[in-house]
């Protein structure tokens, strides 16, 4: 797996201050994203052993929130297998953290294992097991809104995976009642 970038102190890319790792790879070819030099699976630098412990080093700062990760696309099968033993390390360490993950793929494709190329399902399912919060959805242009937060396009779904899991269903992350345009776009669901 290659990681395009590492942001040590991000307030774009999730609640609270947090580290944020973007990896490479990303077959989605969302029209107009933000970040499609990531599309490309050997984009930037290998990740390493000793880049998974620079980023958790950063967790020795108290006033860090969580992770997050984003891309390129994480739930591409091969940047699955590079996180997951990152991951179970992140979660070991700092069960406090929070995890944000941003995929163009749905939560409903991701657990069922249809769709586009998911290969092993049980990677997938333990991946998520240590995610807090999931965006989810492809990046849609004709959907862009500046009133959403943490996400480009109305479409896009940002699920509070604790409560997914207690509820069996999936939750909606309570933070989206800040949303210009929440009360609109939710009125639907």
């Amino acid at each position: 797996m290659h990681y395009g970038a590492i942001k040590k102190s991000d307030i774009a890319n999730g609640e609270g201050i947090r580290t944020t790792l973007f990896v490479s790879g990303c077959r989605n070819g969302c029209k107009n994203c933000f970040n499609k030099e990531t599309w490309a699976f050997d984009y930037g630098e290998p990740f390493t052993e000793a880049v998974a412990e620079e980023i958790l080093a950063t967790f020795g700062n108290n006033f860090l929130s969580g992770l997050t990760i984003l891309g390129g696309e994480p739930m591409e099968p091969e940047n699955q297998a590079g996180l997951l033993p990152f991951l179970r390390e992140f979660k070991r360490r700092y069960p406090k953290k929070t995890l944000w993950i941003f995929t163009g793929n749905l939560y409903e494709e991701l657990t069922s294992g249809v769709g586009n190329h998911f290969k092993c399902l049980d990677i997938t399912e333990e991946l998520l097991s240590y995610v807090d919060i999931l965006v989810d959805g492809r990046y849609e242009e004709e959907n862009y809104s500046l009133g959403l937060r943490f996400r480009g396009s109305t479409n896009q779904r940002i699920i509070d995976m604790n409560k997914t899991r207690e509820c069996g269903k999936i939750v909606i992350w309570d933070g989206c009642r800040f949303d210009k345009v929440y009360n609109k776009v939710n009125s639907e669901e």
